[in-house]
C-alpha cells in the first residue's frame, strides 16, 4: 500500500441526514485498536509534528477542516487539505505528519492501528530520518 493516500468512505446520502462509514479491513486497511480525536485546537497551533514506527492512521476531519503535511523523509512532502467527514487520509509507518491551519470548531478523528505505546513514537525529526534510513 502507499505510504499515504486519501481514502473515500461510504457516503450515504438521506434527506435526515447523511452517514458515513468506516470498516475495519473493509474500507480501513487495518484493523482498528483506537480512536481519538482532537478539537478546540486554538488558532496557530500544531498538532502532530512525529512519525509512528508501526503505527497506521486515517486522519479525518469529521468537522470544519484542517491541512496535514506528510514528509516521507526522504524530500517528498505533501499537503492534504481535509474538510470532507467522508474522506480520510491515510498515513502508513515511518511518515512523518504535521496538522495545522485549523478552522474554528474543527474536530480531527484518527483511526489507529496500535494502542498507545510512547516508544513507538518518532519524535526528534533527526531520529525520523535515520529510522527512514535504516528501515526504508
Amino acid at each position: 500500500m502507499e505510504r499515504y493516500k486519501i481514502i473515500d468512505l461510504p457516503k450515504i446520502v438521506d434527506p435526515r441526514g447523511n452517514l458515513t462509514v468506516a470498516e475495519q479491513m473493509k474500507n480501513v486497511p487495518f484493523d482498528i485498536a483506537r480512536v481519538y480525536w482532537t478539537y478546540d485546537v486554538p488558532s496557530g497551533e500544531r498538532r502532530g509534528g512525529h512519525a509512528h514506527r508501526t503505527c497506521e492512521e486515517i486522519v479525518i476531519a469529521v468537522s470544519g477542516s484542517f491541512d496535514v503535511t506528510v514528509d516521507d523523509g526522504r524530500g517528498n512532502k505533501e499537503i492534504f487539505h481535509l474538510n470532507h467527514p467522508y474522506q480520510g487520509l491515510y498515513i502508513g509507518t515511518g511518515v512523518w505528519r504535521t496538522l495545522e491551519d485549523f478552522s474554528s470548531g474543527a474536530v480531527c478523528l484518527v483511526l489507529a492501528s496500535e494502542l498507545f505505546d510512547e516508544d513507538e513514537y518518532l519524535y526528534e525529526y533527526d531520529e525520523f530520518q535515520e529510522y527512514v534510513k535504516v528501515n526504508g
